[in-house]
């Protein structure tokens, strides 16, 4: 997906990254190389999480094999694309979060992970600020993480654009953009985005 990131005082993506894990993920993303095995385990955790929306916040014991495999497929292709391991890992609708990855420890210690979406009080209901500040603290015991990531849309929707620079400032804050949405690349393209960034570190996942 066409994201850049701003860390540590924003920045944009220049560093390689596993490109989503994409519980849709299918032939068209893999061309004549799409496992025939792959396609059945793709299938069944395809069924699982779309089945309910609070699926990935149950662990499947059944399933364990099937996102076993689908991860380090993916995880395969990219180094044989790229011809590296990839610099962080995070996943389409955050779906690297989902009980069947965190709790089986498939992706490695120390690894650079994306966390949950950062809210101030208010934003959110005071259960969903908790178990997001739950899971983010069991990540941060075993992987690599940016102190904060926000929304560009939201952030400019909510008018919250300073506050995060201000965190910015003395932070590692990753902001996720979407530049084939047009008001971001509006966004992205103006001066006062790049008022912004003067004052700021501009950096990738390296400084994470």
């Amino acid at each position: 997906m066409p994201r850049s990131d701003v860390t540590k005082r924003v920045g944009s993506r220049r560093s390689a990254r596993w490109p989503s894990w994409r519980i849709l993920s299918g032939p068209q993303s893999w061309g004549r190389n799409y496992p025939s095995e792959l396609g059945e385990h793709h299938g069944r955790t395809i069924r699982y999480l779309m089945g309910n929306k609070y699926a990935q916040l149950v662990y499947n014991p059944f399933l364990r094999k099937a996102f076993s495999y689908s991860y380090q497929a993916q995880v395969d292709e990219f180094v044989r694309l790229f011809g590296k391991q990839p610099s962080h890992i995070d996943g389409h609708h955050h779906m690297h979060l989902c009980a069947n990855i965190l709790l089986s420890n498939m992706i490695p210690a120390h690894t650079k992970l994306r966390r949950n979406f950062s809210f101030w009080p208010g934003e959110k209901s005071m259960s969903n600020r908790t178990y997001r500040w739950l899971v983010d603290r069991w990540l941060a015991r075993r992987y690599r993480l940016a102190d904060y990531f926000f929304d560009l849309t939201q952030c400019i929707e909510g008018k919250k654009l300073d506050r995060v620079a201000a965190l910015a400032k003395s932070s590692n804050v990753e902001l996720m953009t979407h530049p084939t949405v047009s008001a971001e690349k509006a966004f992205l393209m103006s001066d006062e985005f790049q008022v912004i960034l003067q004052h700021l570190e501009i950096g990738g996942y390296a400084l994470v």
